[in-house]
């Protein structure tokens, strides 16, 4: 048996690489694309120790590129999941025991992996299957992938270390117990390091996990799985499953071994997996953790005194980057009315100079959506703007999907503040204004405070002190992640934990240890060193 106290190398944030002209990692990553371009994947599930192949294939192909073939996922059905949780379950008590050190190692092998010798094939499948340009991918697939592996490993041992005190001739303690039972785990296709973390972070306090990855994720996230196996990750402690939602749910929440989900996603789906739990929840052995981040329709307000400048090229970076589908992009901005004629000159010349293509032309900042779906649903709302009166769109507003799911960044500038665009998530590249009288500041706030059901992240640009002061404190439910002078996206790990409230989640902080306290059920221990030997109290005397 292990004896000491380990602590874990303390953790910095992943260095970001440039991909600058004349860098060897741009050539590295170049070189990475063209092999995986060149290659068809042929992607089975992962359950316990066996690579599954059902037979029932189906297509991998870039959104930007929808004609060519990345490869075919073999995807499951019910039996699959059963499978997955028999393997789960037998993997649980072997996991749960190993000393909480040789987990983490683990882990922390997979994120040296992942800096070092697959830095470049884990951008190059997130950028060809997701349509990430090379920073977008760097500091999603690779960056905070490590982050999230690097920091949880620290937050554990923290975790680990926080004891009750202890009264004379007592000794209290308290032991972190993994869950009794399996962790759920379904994953977007916005984000490669949400993807890795939601399975891995249940994972890594001593949990087994059956993750159901986003279809069109499935090719990065099978290279997750295969990085997790090279650093020793046992088998059946996470289980990697293609099947499909309602029918995986269905088995998966009529289970009384279910004991966790982690979900990121939709609001309507999150609250609907919710309430399939709560009717479900006396066939539980315990009380399952639910934890979830959902939708956002994020916001930036500016105030009269902000710098129209850094203001535009936040609104610009913050709406526009991996083409708005993030749950965290600028989607609704309120600009005062001296600062507009500025600021509109200053994204309309940004946008001018903006390059849409594939991410393998490292020249093009912005790139395709992630499928048909999207790309229906983003064009659907264009086009009703192009119809109201109460809309402009002012910039973008083509697209087209003959050859990848391309839609322009567009901007719609709108007089009426509860106007569709301003309320519902679109998650694509739209950007809504509404300019308002400079001296109605405070009318402004309680229209971002009231207008969306949403409360993810948000931003206030100001050079006023007090203006910042007033929205802070004005805005304190409006966005779990609350930026000042910034765009409202890009939270790093350790530095900005991430989640919302209200409709955008249950705020549990990915990138903390708040998120990691989720998945562990405390036992306190008290042992008396003299125990009593007479019932009799003094006061009985």
């Amino acid at each position: 048996m292990p004896k000491g106290r380990y602590f874990i190398p303390e953790p910095t944030n992943e260095p970001v690489f440039s991909y600058a002209p004349g860098t060897s990692e741009r050539e590295q990553l170049k070189q990475a694309l063209k092999e995986a371009r060149e290659t068809t994947l042929d992607i089975p599930m992962y359950i316990g120790g066996e690579l599954v192949k059902t037979g029932k294939k189906i297509k991998m192909s870039p959104p930007h590129d929808h004609q060519h073939v990345l490869g075919h996922f073999h995807e499951g059905d019910r039996s699959h999941v059963e499978q997955a949780i028999r393997a789960a379950t037998d993997a649980k008590r072997a996991w749960a025991a190993l000393p909480w050190e040789q987990r983490a190692s683990i882990f922390l092998k997979a994120a040296d992996l992942i800096a070092g010798p697959y830095r470049y094939k884990m951008n190059a499948a997130t950028m060809l299957a997701q349509s990430k340009n090379p920073f977008q991918s760097e500091i999603d697939a690779v960056c905070e992938l490590i982050d999230f592996l690097r920091f949880n490993a620290k937050f554990m041992e923290q975790i680990y270390e926080d004891q009750p005190i202890s009264a004379p001739g007592i000794w209290n303690r308290v032991e972190y117990r993994p869950l009794e039972g399996f962790v759920f785990a379904i994953t977007p296709f916005n984000f490669t390091s949400i993807a890795a973390n939601l399975p891995a972070s249940p994972a890594m306090m001593g949990n087994t996990v059956i993750w159901k990855p986003n279809y069109t994720q499935v090719y990065s996230a099978a290279l997750i799985m295969d990085i997790f196996k090279e650093a020793g990750l046992p088998d059946g402690v996470i289980n990697l499953v293609y099947v499909d939602g309602p029918e995986a749910g269905d088995v998966i929440f009529n289970h009384p071994d279910f004991a966790g989900l982690h979900f990121t996603g939709s609001t309507g789906v999150f609250r609907h997996l919710w309430k399939t739990i709560g009717e479900n929840i006396g066939k539980y052995k315990s009380y399952p953790r639910i934890v979830g981040e959902t939708g956002g329709k994020d916001f930036v307000i500016a105030h009269s005194s902000a710098n129209a400048k850094e203001l535009a090229t936040a609104l610009v970076r913050g709406a526009f980057e991996f083409q708005g589908q993030k749950c965290s992009a600028a989607s609704r901005a309120y600009i005062p009315s001296n600062l507009w004629g500025d600021v509109k000159k200053y994204i309309m010349d940004d946008l001018k100079d903006m390059k849409m293509g594939p991410p393998e032309d490292f020249s093009n900042f912005f790139n395709a959506v992630i499928e048909k779906k999207a790309f229906d649903k983003i064009s659907g709302y264009i086009d009703q703007a192009k119809k109201d009166n109460k809309a402009e769109i002012i910039a973008g507003g083509k697209y087209d999907d003959s050859k990848g799911y391309f839609i322009e960044p567009t901007v719609i500038v709108t007089k009426d503040p509860m106007y569709t665009t301003m309320q519902e998530e679109i998650f694509g590249p739209v950007l809504t204004i509404y300019v308002y009288p400079e001296e109605d500041f405070e009318d402004a706030l309680k229209l971002v405070d009231e207008t969306s059901p949403y409360a993810l992240t948000g931003a206030i640009f100001s050079r006023d002190r007090y203006a910042i002061d007033f929205a802070t404190k004005r805005l304190v439910n409006a966005a779990g992640n609350f930026y000042i002078n910034d765009k409202p996206t890009g939270a790093v790990v350790g530095q900005q934990p991430f989640g919302g409230a209200r409709a955008s989640g249950t705020n549990d902080k990915a990138g903390s240890m708040m998120n990691l306290l989720r998945w562990v059920s405390a036992r306190t221990i008290k042992e008396t060193f003299s125990p009593p030997i007479d019932y009799r109290y003094p006061f009985l005397s």
